[in-house]
């Protein structure tokens, strides 16, 4: 498989993170996979933000889930730009996308989206939480699935398999040989976050990753000739 370049909720190195104009950024880039994340509003609404709240990435504050659609989109997330519908991303750039999702109850609001667009080929699902992943596979025939770890050792694997996710992606501080030979054994493929540095690359490549995900752009133009 060719070594993949995932932009982390765009190119939030350089745009305001999870927003149209980042993911057309990355795409514009070249990049091969945009990463995103996905929250509930509380109308029920798919919207793109990392945290649980607002106060981080836009000019109000609160949680996501006690807001409509209608009070989100009437925040500044950055340079003018509003917080995006999973469905205007979907809409908005053509490259392959990897979605996190927070929940079980988000995974199910996810389901639909994909079961009706017919998206199992093009979103790879991601999460920190094993029951959401198995969630979206029971949901979506034929899904791709991710495991997401920050803090973990070589059990990350078997959680991993036992919740029948293809990948895993490991914080690149904590990942050691011993962990990417376990995964290899069980055939899963391997993303290491975030990857900023030319060091960091380095030690992806050294340890035979199959990608990283990455604030910025540079990583795509550089990553094919660094060993």
């Amino acid at each position: 498989m060719n070594f993949l370049t995932i932009g982390h909720r765009g190119v939030m190195g350089v745009e305001p993170e999870n927003t149209l104009r980042s993911f057309v950024a990355a795409q514009e880039a070249g990049l091969d996979v945009i990463e995103l994340d996905l929250h509930l509003s509380k109308d029920g609404a798919l919207v793109v933000m990392h945290d649980t709240d607002v106060d981080r990435t836009t000019d109000g504050a609160g949680p996501i889930a006690d807001k409509t659609l209608a009070e989100l989109r009437a925040l500044d997330a950055g340079r003018g730009e509003r917080i995006p519908l999973f469905e205007e991303v979907l809409d908005a750039v053509r490259a392959p996308l990897q979605a996190e999702i927070k929940d079980v109850q988000a995974a199910r609001a996810l389901a639909d989206v994909m079961n009706a667009r017919g998206l199992a080929d093009r979103v790879e699902v991601s999460s920190f939480h094993d029951e959401a992943i198995a969630e979206i596979a029971r949901l979506v025939p034929g899904v791709r699935t991710a495991l997401v770890a920050s803090r973990y050792g070589t059990d990350v694997v078997d959680r991993a398999v036992e919740a029948g996710a293809s990948t895993v992606c490991l914080n690149i501080r904590r990942l050691t040989l011993e962990i990417v030979e376990h995964a290899r054994k069980s055939e899963l493929r391997i993303i290491g976050w975030v990857v900023n540095t030319q060091d960091h690359l380095r030690l992806v490549r050294a340890l035979g990753l199959d990608g990283a995900t990455t604030d910025y752009p540079e990583i795509k133009r550089t990553g094919r000739f660094t060993a």
